[in-house]
């Protein structure tokens, strides 16, 4: 007897717009799914079939959530893994794994896995204090990076440091001992790039076409696909990708975003075990989207066709620096005039300054033309608060 995949019910730890894209998609499918989160208002809210309101760290909340699920994915890293590796260890099915999770969380064992595996990254080192910093600079010059191993997104948890007297103020900056760190040789670029791969329970890989992803105060602002990249740099870029999957037997989404040098190199940056905001693009620009694939690989159903249709931009829309309040809306209308422009707004209630509120994907015949459009649609959406 065919087994009846639309009876498994999905658990998502994370309601906001990656657990809300998830379940948009698992919704289509028609499957039943359960979302934790602390917000009762959160963007997946209106669309989950039950709303757990617990806090991250709630180790009940997370076996109620189990109980209520066959199968449990996250929209974001920064979760216990411990407390999934004993639901794991009672039976309960989490993908990406909690062990996967676990090292690549810690971005120092997530880059010790992948260079004894062979894979390229920049150069980097533990940093315990300050003398450690002083031998990162010996080591790798200035400036180089500290960074956070755990917690950090969007550039927080980074600190630049580009001389001696930095030592002390980065240090403190970043915990002044309290948190772990790590030090990493700057890398001279030419473009921040990514790939999307996936992978499913039967070991099958799909990887999406590399994005050109273009960053404004350490914030993705916009993704480019395709990439104009040379034919060798993306076929090291390919598999690598693919290295990374295994490396991590990972299942569902993953998103492994790397440098190209200026020769043309590749170095892996960081690796985010989810759907990632460098992936939006795939909803519209691809035959199938980075979210409805997490699904299909999480529930064991065979992966879709990753191919690009057509060249695609996506810009993201941030909150407006001064707003601070309820949020509002502006220039829909006119966005929506743009030919091949689809607006996504992800219904936080709040808006803050730089908070991500939505995005535009334009498709287009040229990648030129898509960008023009975007470029337009990001200049005439906006969202603010009631009282700016």
């Amino acid at each position: 007897m065919e087994k009846d995949y639309l009876k498994t019910r999905i658990g998502i730890i994370g309601g906001g717009q990656l657990g809300q894209m998830m379940l948009l998609e698992a919704k289509k499918m028609g499957f039943y799914a359960t979302v934790l989160d602390p917000s009762p208002d959160c963007p997946a809210h209106s669309i989950c079939d039950e709303h757990i309101v617990a806090d991250f760290d709630d180790k009940e909340a997370f076996k109620l959530l189990a109980d209520k699920s066959d199968v449990i994915t996250y929209e974001f890293e920064h979760i216990d893994a411990k407390a999934l590796e004993e639901l794991e260890e009672k039976g309960y099915k989490v993908y990406p794994t909690a062990k996967s999770l676990e090292i690549i969380q810690d971005k120092y064992t997530q880059k010790q896995r992948m260079y004894e595996a062979g894979l390229s990254v920049p150069k980097f080192m533990k940093i315990e204090n300050t003398e450690d910093m002083e031998k990162a600079a010996l080591k790798y010059g200035y400036p180089y990076m500290l960074k956070a191993r755990t917690g950090g997104y969007d550039g927080k948890g980074n600190a630049v440091v580009h001389n001696r007297k930095d030592i002390k103020s980065a240090y403190a900056l970043l915990g002044g001992g309290k948190i772990p760190l790590m030090a990493e040789k700057m890398i001279n670029f030419k473009m921040e790039t990514s790939i999307l791969a996936c992978r499913s329970l039967n070991g099958d890989v799909v990887t999406y076409p590399v994005g050109d992803n273009e960053h404004k105060d350490s914030i993705l602002h916009k993704t480019l696909v395709p990439a104009h990249i040379p034919v060798k740099a993306t076929a090291k870029a390919m598999d690598s990708a693919k290295k990374v999957m295994e490396i991590f037997d990972g299942i569902g989404m993953f998103c492994i975003e790397m440098f190209v040098t200026e020769d043309n190199d590749i170095l892996i940056n960081e690796v985010a075990p989810r759907p990632h905001n460098s992936g939006h693009y795939t909803i519209e620009g691809c035959v199938t989207g980075q979210f409805e694939n997490h699904i299909r690989a999480i529930t064991g159903l065979p992966l879709g066709n990753t191919r690009l249709i057509r060249p695609t931009v996506m810009v993201n829309i941030l909150g407006e620096e001064d707003s601070n309040g309820p949020a509002v809306v502006k220039g829909l209308y006119d966005v929506m005039k743009i030919k091949g422009a689809s607006v996504h707004i992800y219904g936080k209630a709040e808006s803050k300054p730089k908070r991500k509120m939505g995005h535009v994907t334009v498709t287009a015949d040229t990648l030129s033309e898509a960008e023009h459009l975007a470029d337009r649609a990001y200049k005439l959406l906006k969202i603010t608060s009631e009282e700016v």
